[in-house]
């Protein structure tokens, strides 16, 4: 029984949110094939259930964190897409002021805690930063993300055992695309229902079809409801698909173009779309507005990302920790 219910208005938002994710992704794409954007680049397209999902079943002061695939899960936070954008083109105006790029979005005022590329690293800061709210005293609860492929890292396994031992308010994702870069999970794992790795821990967990906003929305519901009343992590495996490669330098030379297509045909934009028309929720005037609104976001964005500046070099010696007198390095 879901705690936050799912109403027309969900649908709407989902529909919106999800539209965003998707031509902001597709426009990223875009540039970095003109070379506006540079370096590492992980689209998100095919996954936007697993966000929309998310974001109906949880409070603004609920904290995100995840790994490199990460311009979704901002966005839907309320990060604006001109931050987001400019952070791409490296530049000063961008989330993480164009030292963190395409991997490294951080958004403090939106409880976003990155972006991170070391697979699996942010596992133990995400179930750190839900153990601070549990310290202080708040409800709030800590949702972080993970690929299929950062779950055979130990430091994974490790809070896993943490959490469950310390009931610590976090909700454990697994987004799995159902390959690791380009190795499936069946070739790298003898456990293909990864889920079942929190059964180890005695951790509730289960598989969440990621395809479909209603089934994330009520799965994340329960977890999060769990992690508030104090009965401590919940481990959910979300499978979803992405449509593009691993990033944009990706050949896909690991699957077939009929695997592909016969997960566009469960786009979770166009299910959503068809329940929103079969319910008479809206009319087409509706959906043009929508795809309006967004496509005028995209623009504002790249143009504002086009004509910021980039960071000056003494942004370089800014944000970095360094202690005087450090024992162990001489000049």
């Amino acid at each position: 029984m879901s705690s936050v219910a799912i109403t027309k208005d969900t649908y709407l938002e989902w529909y919106e949110i999800m539209l965003l994710l998707r031509k902001f992704e597709e426009k990223a794409g875009q540039l970095y094939g003109q070379q506006k954007i540079r370096g590492f680049c992980h689209l998100y397209i095919g996954q936007e259930a697993v966000i929309a999902g998310t974001i109906s079943a949880t409070n603004h002061d609920d904290s995100m964190i995840t790994a490199y695939r990460d311009h979704a899960h901002p966005l839907a936070k309320g990060m604006s897409a001109n931050a987001a954008m400019a952070e791409l083109f490296g530049k000063a105006t961008g989330c993480s002021k164009g030292k963190g790029g395409s991997m490294h979005f951080f958004d403090k005022e939106n409880k976003f805690f990155g972006g991170h590329g070391i697979v699996g690293a942010q596992v133990p800061l995400g179930a750190g930063i839900a153990f601070a709210e549990q310290y202080l005293g708040t409800k709030n609860v800590n949702v972080c993300y993970m690929g299929d492929g950062a779950v055979r890292q130990g430091a994974v396994h490790e809070t896993f055992n943490l959490a469950m031992l310390w009931k610590i308010p976090v909700v454990f994702v697994c987004e799995n695309n159902g390959y690791a870069m380009g190795t499936s999970v069946a070739r790298s794992s003898n456990i293909t229902d990864i889920y079942k790795l929190g059964l180890a821990y005695d951790m509730p967990c289960m598989p969440v079809d990621g395809m479909d906003p209603v089934a994330v929305h009520t799965a994340m519901d329960e977890a999060v409801q769990r992690a508030r009343n104090g009965d401590g992590p919940t481990f959910l495996e979300i499978r979803t698909y992405r449509y593009k490669g691993h990033s944009m330098s990706d050949p896909q030379k690991y699957r077939t173009k009929e695997e592909v297509e016969e997960y566009k045909a469960k786009d979770p934009i166009e299910i959503v779309k068809k329940h929103i028309v079969d319910n008479n929720f809206e009319n087409e005037a509706w959906f043009e507005g929508v795809a309006a609104k967004v496509k005028a976001v995209v623009e504002e964005a790249v143009k504002f990302a086009e004509e910021s500046p980039y960071p000056e070099a003494s942004e370089l010696f800014k944000d970095v920790y360094a202690e005087d007198n450090y024992p162990f390095v001489k000049d």
